[in-house]
Formats: structure tokens, sequence, C-alpha cells
């Protein structure tokens, strides 16, 4: 018999439902907030306000869209965290009630551990093996895990400060660069010179990253120059985006090396909303036979905060027989 899932996700601002039947994407709809590009980053409680909106039509037309009927389902996944407690509660209220409708299985999902598991579904291609090194980059988190298993995650490394998705939007804000800015300095950087601007690398010991000295650093430089050339953002925006995106690239890359180096595992797993950056991407896979590992990124429709991994997930829970209770409440901070 085939096992059908309902992956629900609300951690930030995107309402997204998926079905996975037996690890396959049958339908994966996600509702954008376009509201936050003007407050220039996500407002928790209009994105509360939109889910409340978006999360019944968006259910149902995932439903709809995989042609089945919702008697159908065998467990319902839901993102339980981390993210913004109103957008959680949305989920999970939601997710809870109709489990509860239709009896059949609650499914919490840890929302990072999502990102790294969606290389676990069927259309994904080639699958990496286990030990590997999860490497999470997001507006929100930037983490290095060793993942010895679908469940057996060892957090090592971590932001102190901003998170690489917050330093690209932030920069970009000083740029006058709309809110997302991360894809735009992407592709503005293809236009520009990597090495014309130097910009210096934190300081960080272990596999920790830290990037507040790169935010401030580079607005004093933008600050600077522009007081002697006002026009000098728009004059060498390709430059600027081009410099910051290299230096942001080689702070990720030597910690991810490092933590290959010191376990002795030659599988790096990307997962996250920057894991689609053009300049991550071809550093670490222009390396891997230099460093000796094999990296793996996400397709792009899995990169953004979507439903179908956190299905997934609950694919590999509910064959597991992994079920939640509706006691369990949303978790701003979930660890792993």
């Amino acid at each position: 018999m085939p096992t059908y899932i309902l992956g629900i996700e609300s951690s930030c601002d995107d309402t997204s439902a998926s079905v996975l039947c037996d690890g396959k994407v049958l339908s994966n709809l996600v509702a954008n907030q376009e509201i936050h590009k003007s407050y220039g980053g996500v407002v928790p409680e209009l994105a509360s306000r939109a889910h409340q909106q978006n999360i019944i039509p968006v259910v149902n037309q995932a439903i709809s869209k995989a042609n089945i009927d919702k008697n159908q389902l065998n467990a319902i996944a839901y993102t339980r965290g981390p993210g913004l407690l109103g957008s959680l509660l949305v989920g999970s209220s939601f997710s809870k009630s109709l489990s509860i409708g239709l009896d059949i299985p609650l499914i919490e999902v840890n929302h990072m551990q999502a990102h790294l598991l969606a290389h676990f579904i069927d259309d994904c291609g080639s699958k990496p093996s286990f030990p590997f090194i999860g490497v999470t980059i997001s507006g929100g988190h930037t983490q290095i895990v060793i993942v010895k298993d679908y469940f057996d995650m060892e957090l090592i490394g971590e932001t102190l400060d901003d998170a690489i998705g917050e330093t690209f939007d932030k920069c970009g804000k000083m740029m006058g660069l709309n809110y997302p800015a991360g894809a735009i300095i992407d592709k503005n950087s293809k236009l520009g010179d990597p090495l014309k601007y130097k910009f210096t690398k934190p300081k960080v010991g272990g596999l920790n990253y830290s990037f507040s000295g790169l935010k401030t650093a580079f607005l004093r430089f933008v600050e600077k120059e522009t007081k002697l050339n006002p026009n000098f953002i728009q004059q060498e925006i390709n430059n600027l985006c081009a410099s910051l995106q290299y230096t942001i690239v080689e702070i990720l890359y030597e910690k991810v090396i490092l933590s290959l180096k010191q376990t002795d595992i030659s599988s790096v797993v990307f997962g996250g909303g920057v894991s689609c950056n053009s300049g991550i991407i071809t550093k670490f896979k222009k390396n891997e036979s230099v460093e000796d590992y094999v990296s793996y990124f996400p397709k792009f429709e899995y990169t953004t905060d979507n439903a179908a991994m956190i299905a997934m997930v609950g694919y590999l829970k509910f064959n597991n027989k992994d079920f939640s209770s509706i006691e369990k409440g949303a978790k701003a901070r979930y660890l792993f």
C-alpha cells in the first residue's frame, strides 16, 4: 500500500503544503508574502496573519494537485521549529486539528534537519551516503553538522551572530538593493571583479562563524567611499557585490573544509536558501578534486522553505512509527 504524507511548512513567511507518496513529490505549493519587501525584512506579525489567510487554500490545492482524497493521507508532518513563533503556531495548530479530524498520526519536524534530508526526496538524483557533513545556510541559520544517520545529527559549528543570508540582505540594503538581496548580489557579482575590494575575514576559533564584523566593515567602507564620491555605489555596484560575495564564500569554504579534515568525512551536503548561490556552488564544485570530497546541492525548489522537505522527513519518521502528540507546542528555538 502506498504511503501518503501531507507536509506543512510555516516557519517564516512562506506558507507551503506538499503531498508525498513513498518519497515521491506529488505536489509542492508555496504561497509567498510580498508585503515584507517594503519593510526590508520579515515582519513577524504580518507573517502570521498571512499564514492564517493562506494555509487552508494552499493545503486544499496541494491535496487536489496530488490527485488524492484527504482521507487517503496516512499522516501529517509539520514544522515544529525553529522559526518565528507566530508563524509556527499557525502551521502547528492547523496540522493538529487536521490530524484529529482525519484520525491519522501527527509528525513533528525540525526545519533545519529537513533542509538536509531534502536530498533524499525521490527526484533529487544521487543520494549522499552516511556519514556526511551537513551545512545549513539560510537567512536565519549558518550551521555545520555531522550527520551520522537520518536522525542522528551533531551540531559542531554555527554562527555566533548574523547568519550568512542575513549578511547578504543587510549588506544589500546598504547598497540600496531590494529585499531579499541575496539573489540580486549573486546576479550582480557575475559582472564584477571579486578581487576589486578586500574585506577582512573574521578570526573565530573552531568551526564557528561570525559575520557581524564583515557587515560593519562593509558599511564603514561604503560610507567612506560615498562621502568622497556620492555616485560610488551606483558606479561600483557590480564590483561591490562581487567582492562581498567572494569574501563570504571564502569564509564559508574555509570552515567547511576544516570540518571535513577534522572529522575525516569526505561528503558535504548543503541545505537552505543560500545553497543556491552560484558563488558557493562554483567554489565547492571546483575544489572537489583538490580537497578530495564530494559536494551535494539540493534542487532549486528545495532550497527555500518548502513543505516537500517536511513531508520527506515525515515519511522517514512514519516508517519508524516516530509520531508526535498534540500536547507538544511550537518551538522558536529547536535544536538538533
